[in-house]
């Protein structure tokens, strides 16, 4: 334990730097995969077209490669970050995106088909009806997937580690080559902190989940 006391600073660098990770990606996860659920369900073919692919081909990457292209790829391409913190922001927004869509766009598709048409019969358009209509109910019925896709966000962050990135996971790799003899101890609060971020989001889930629903 004199390992885990000495090393709290790092441990509370490591717990900092994955929340702001998980927080910054939730919330471009959170705008992205919105715009492409309501592209999803447009009524513009090229839209349409344009969310499935983008849905398809992410989903079915593994983030390991997503985070190679924007670690190691898109420097080559002209953009070139001052640190390894926003290509991980990135690839784990562009990732989770995929997933917030779906979850979206089956919350748009649980949406009385009768409303959309009522909100047309009355001179609204699609972005209106899908902005002040559809959308306002659909995410109602989406909270508790969308909390798990965010539960699933804070894991995936431990991928930053592999990319020089200090978050929980590259510090337990750290010390767990500084202090091999020390090795449970280290991964069990490197365990107790991701804990601290889960579980409230999972409890957060049940009390906002039972506040906003409603009877259909």
């Amino acid at each position: 334990m004199d390992t885990v006391i000495d090393e709290l600073p790092l441990y509370w660098d490591g717990f900092t730097t994955t929340l702001s990770l998980t927080l910054l990606a939730a919330v471009i996860a959170l705008v992205v995969g919105t715009i492409l659920g309501a592209f999803r369900v447009a009524p513009v073919p090229t839209l349409r077209w344009f969310g499935t692919v983008y849905v398809e081909i992410v989903r079915n990457t593994p983030l390991t490669l997503v985070f190679i292209f924007f670690v190691f790829v898109a420097p080559q391409l002209g953009w070139t970050p001052s640190d390894f913190f926003a290509p991980a922001v990135v690839a784990l927004s562009v990732y989770t995106a995929a997933f917030v869509c779906e979850a979206v766009r089956s919350g748009i598709n649980s949406v009385g088909l009768g409303q959309a048409e009522a909100s047309r019969a009355i001179g609204l358009t699609f972005p209106q009806t899908l902005r002040l209509i559809v959308l306002p109910q659909a995410f109602r019925t989406v909270i508790p997937p969308l909390i798990n896709i965010f539960i699933a966000l804070t894991k995936n962050s431990s991928v930053a580690g592999g990319f020089f990135v200090a978050e929980l996971f590259g510090v337990a790799r750290q010390l767990t080559n500084a202090h091999p003899a020390d090795i449970i101890p280290v991964l069990i609060v490197i365990g107790l902190f991701y804990l601290i971020i889960t579980i409230p989001a999972g409890i957060l889930a049940g009390y906002v989940e039972r506040k906003v629903a409603f009877a259909r």
